[in-house]
């Protein structure tokens, strides 16, 4: 497997990829004022427009973002960014939630923050989607569909074909997870506060697995402490990383190189 880190603006590097050349990305932005990053500013619409140039027909940028609370108002910006991505030919194809398992400053005057959004952005209809299969189905054993009629928009009933066609089929034990995934806060970097703002490695490995094959390109163009590009080569793809930070290029370096050393010890 390929990997290729690279040291500068991601606006910029972007520019220089072929078009469509990318299968899957997987990143998450600066959100809002949250976090400096060292001083470090992104023009979000440049990276959004590069984001649909280069990845390919039926890849997925998985777009990570929150929202700050600016005057007791949340400021909207993954809303807007998700409509932005829309206007210039993506397609929602997914809005999805990063469940933290807890948090990290309780609010006392509304409910605490937990989540983050997921937003999955195609190009096109996704070529590829792993399933991952891990939910218990409550309703094990019954019947797929266990009305014999369907109610229609205007409010008549009509035949429910999958009762129908599948009256003897059941539901398994085990079924397709929901779109709300619940994970620990951060990954290892962020217990030894080398980034300020990591996301779980298992995050990125079920959105590298669901969205992407083995032998596939995956990219992020904000890299920060490399967790994507690690789990990218745990999985056996091919990794493009940028990360305008040289101090942050350090810690994402030996984080991926050692994943290397790793994989080659099997």
């Amino acid at each position: 497997m390929e990997v290729n880190l690279i040291q500068g603006d991601c606006l910029t590097e972007m520019a220089k990829l072929p078009d469509k050349c990318v299968d899957l990305t997987v990143t998450s932005p600066p959100y809002d004022n949250l976090r400096t990053y060292k001083g470090f500013v992104f023009d979000f619409e440049g990276i959004a427009k590069q984001l649909f140039r280069i990845t390919k027909d039926g890849g997925v940028v998985v777009w990570v973002v929150g929202d700050a609370t600016i005057n007791g108002s949340e400021t909207g910006t993954s809303f807007k960014q998700a409509l932005y991505f829309k206007e210039i030919g993506f397609n929602l194809h997914d809005t999805m939630i990063y469940e933290k398992a807890g948090m990290r400053y309780p609010d006392v005057i509304r409910y605490h923050s937990v989540f983050e959004f997921m937003f999955i952005l195609s190009k096109g209809g996704p070529k590829t989607f792993n399933a991952i299969k891990d939910r218990e189905n409550l309703w094990a054993g019954g019947k797929i569909a266990r009305k014999s009629q369907v109610r229609q928009p205007d409010g008549t009933m009509r035949e429910n074909s999958a009762y129908r066609n599948d009256k003897d089929r059941r539901v398994g034990k085990i079924g397709c997870r929901n779109n709300i995934w619940r994970y620990a806060s951060g990954s290892e970097n962020a217990k030894s506060k080398q980034h300020p703002a990591t996301f779980p490695e298992d995050l990125a490995t079920d959105h590298i697995i669901s969205w992407s094959n083995e032998g596939d390109i995956v990219l992020d163009p904000m890299m920060g402490s490399g967790t994507t590009g690690k789990m990218s080569v745990k999985h056996n793809r091919n990794f493009i990383g940028i990360e305008i930070s040289p101090e942050y290029m350090t810690i994402a370096e030996k984080c991926i190189h050692d994943a290397q050393q790793q994989m080659r010890l099997f």
